[in-house]
């Protein structure tokens, strides 16, 4: 019985870490509501520590992206008790303006401000701007610098853990040049329009994107079109996403003939501070055994 008590009270706390409104605690001064998980993660780097600052996610775990997110009640009563209220910005959110409107002197920090945006055919920003770890950096300093301002208090804390932080994430990148400098084939086909920053960051090509929304499935012609393109082609390789169905990719690789992998864009994933530099690490292992 008590086992049985211990899990389910497991399970709750997890569901609600991923969703639920959580009571600020009595000692907390300062609130920070994160839009969604890679956000989160940076936040809980640049928070580590201080006293009397509480870290909340809005979107739940199994979220993912933020396309087409619809606001629910509880969300609206999370950001409503932010101190402050972190964005990526670039247009992820795209209930901002409903936000805004209904809570209009909520400070709001746009972690993409000065981040240079990639674009689609039709003049669209890609906002998936964190899957680069460059401008994973410059965020986190956004950040950081947005929190100093409305928490002057502990604003040498926030630029220290920033710096810290960001001492690690150079690390890494450098040794992700440094190997990935060195792979032959640099095409590869992905799932969802989440790679553009990382491809470009590590000079690898993108030959093609099978289906841009992650919440529909590609047609049978544009799969039929991919499995012919890869065969003319010579790309080796095939990458999904851990987050989402793996059957399309599948199917492409089994009739071309390459090979499926996983490459993690970090929308999701364990609530610990070193989350994003552990899916980046997988994901050079990823890479290296699929291209090289």
């Amino acid at each position: 019985m008590k086992r049985a008590i211990a899990v389910f009270l497991s399970a709750v706390i997890l569901f609600c870490t991923a969703g639920c409104v959580r009571r600020t605690e009595p000692n907390v001064r300062f609130r920070v509501v994160t839009s969604f998980y890679p956000l989160y993660i940076m936040a809980l780097n640049i928070t580590s520590g201080v006293d009397g600052v509480q870290v909340d996610n809005m979107a739940g775990q199994q979220t993912g992206c933020l396309h087409d997110y619809q606001l629910q009640s509880k969300d609206m009563k999370n950001i409503e008790q932010a101190s402050v209220f972190v964005i990526n910005g670039a247009g992820m959110e795209s209930f901002m303006e409903k936000v805004t409107s209904q809570l209009p002197n909520l400070r709001v920090v746009n972690s993409s401000d000065g981040v240079t945006l990639l674009r689609d055919d039709n003049g669209e920003a890609n906002p998936h701007i964190w899957v680069s770890i460059t401008n994973y950096i410059k965020q986190v300093s956004n950040i950081a610098k947005g929190l100093a301002a409305d928490d002057p208090e502990n604003a040498t804390a926030y630029q220290k853990n920033a710096q810290e932080y960001t001492a690690k994430l150079s690390v890494l990148r450098d040794k992700m040049h440094e190997e990935l400098s060195t792979i032959t084939h640099k095409d590869i086909i992905t799932f969802h329009e989440a790679f553009p920053y990382f491809a470009e960051e590590f000079g690898l090509h993108i030959a093609r994107v099978v289906n841009r929304e992650p919440d529909s499935q590609p047609s049978a012609r544009e799969l039929a079109e991919t499995i012919k393109m890869i065969r003319g082609s010579g790309v080796k390789a095939v990458f999904a996403e851990p987050q989402y169905p793996k059957s399309a990719a599948n199917i492409v690789a089994n009739e071309s003939g390459a090979s499926m992998y996983s490459l993690d864009p970090s929308v999701t994933g364990a609530i610990d501070k070193d989350a994003y530099l552990n899916a980046m690490e997988n994901n050079l292992k990823v890479l290296k055994e699929a291209l090289q």
